[in-house]
């Protein structure tokens, strides 16, 4: 056993390797307290987060100036590092299992019944489907790429997408009925993509969540049990239970976004009739023109447009409105691509005037982060 109290410092093993076997073992050992807390990292993707997290080991090999966790945690997920360096979010043994009862729980899930990975293990939404393999008493099905065919093919009963996998699966037209379950999370879907999974058979349940919340805690709309949630004065959503995470790598727990027991989410959101709507990020409010705009909001009505196959929307610099609320779309038929006039009349029907485009980029596609969100930070640099 890793744990000692006269030494409560753990040993932090980073691997770098494709999800398989080998990784699913040290994740399991991990939460069982046989082997060291494990730092799973994307090949390719490393070096940053080794710098900045610092594990004791790296595929084995022992750091100079790597650190020790404390005792109680088994895993490290490096945050996408969107926003700065990458952040290391210390999660417990005991806060993955608990999310993970809660998710099969809520499914209806039983022993036995397998679970395909086909998401980086890297991030919490990969990871959980280990733990929930883990649980279910089964060998997780691993792909170490997405291949919609193979995913097809891979007789698992659940697996967890992010949007742009679903869609790739549904443009395939294919039956969606062979999975009891497809969660859902990782970015907003598109308009329609549901309704079209459906039609398909799927049963998709729609996910929210974030590494801090050992991945999704609210299924379509709904809190997890044992897990609360609340809307602040300000806006931003609050979560609390036993699946929070315990701190940041290198950081106070003092200096994490808790109010007593509530975890401060970066995201503005709505409780009505216990039902969650998630609004937005708040760092993704545009100030125009003395008047706030939830970009997120905008970005869901120009899904809409029947012109429009993806769409996002940033706040640009403008010397007159401060920022200009910018819609970044990739054209249904990239030979007739809609116009800014037709955009903005279509959002003025739908929003008030003021959230309306002024700027439009035209985009063969968005880019992504490796969670399958949109990477807002290259599409603010322009690139």
């Amino acid at each position: 056993m890793w744990r000692n109290p006269s030494h409560p410092d753990r040993p932090l093993h980073a691997i770098v390797q494709p999800p398989g076997p080998a990784l699913f073992r040290a994740v399991r050992d991990a939460l069982s307290g046989e082997g060291p807390a494990v730092l799973p990292l994307t090949p390719g993707h490393s070096e940053a987060a080794v710098a900045a997290l610092r594990p004791t080991h790296v595929e084995g090999a022992p750091q100079s100036d790597g650190a020790g966790v404390p005792d109680d945690v088994a895993v490290v997920i490096a945050t996408s590092g969107s926003t700065g360096a990458p952040k290391g979010v210390l999660l417990s043994a005991t806060a993955l299992r608990a999310s993970a009862a809660a998710s099969l729980r809520r499914l209806e899930a039983s022993k036995g019944e397998r679970w395909l990975c086909c998401l980086p293990v890297s991030h919490v939404s990969g990871l959980q489907v280990l733990v929930r393999a883990l649980l279910s008493d089964t060998q997780p099905i691993i792909h170490a790429r997405f291949d919609p065919h193979e995913v097809l093919r891979s007789g698992a009963h659940h697996v967890s997408l992010v949007p742009t996998q679903l869609h790739r699966l549904v443009e395939l037209g294919a039956d969606l009925s062979v999975f009891r379950t497809i969660l859902l999370g990782g970015a907003a879907p598109r308009p329609g993509l549901l309704e079209q999974a459906r039609d398909l058979g799927a049963r998709v349940v729609t996910t929210y969540g974030m590494s801090e919340t050992s991945g999704g805690c609210v299924y379509d709309g709904r809190p997890l049990y044992n897990v609360d949630l609340k809307i602040g004065e300000d806006g931003l959503i609050r979560i609390a239970g036993p699946v929070l995470f315990s701190g940041y790598r290198f950081g106070d727990l003092d200096d994490a976004p808790f109010d007593g027991d509530w975890f401060r989410t970066s995201d503005l959101g709505e409780l009505t009739g216990g039902r969650l709507r998630v609004l937005g990020r708040a760092d993704d409010v545009i100030n125009t023109g003395g008047e706030k705009v939830v970009a997120a909001a905008v970005a869901t009505v120009l899904g809409t447009h029947p012109e429009v196959a993806d769409a996002a929307v940033i706040g640009t610099p403008d010397p007159e409105w401060g920022e200009l609320v910018t819609a970044v779309v990739v054209p249904a038929n990239p030979d007739t691509p809609p116009t800014l006039p037709q955009l903005r009349a279509f959002c003025r029907d739908r929003l008030p005037p003021h959230a309306a485009p002024r700027d439009l980029r035209l985009v063969p596609q968005l880019p992504l982060l490796p969670n399958g969100k949109t990477d807002l930070v290259r599409l603010r640099a322009g690139t």
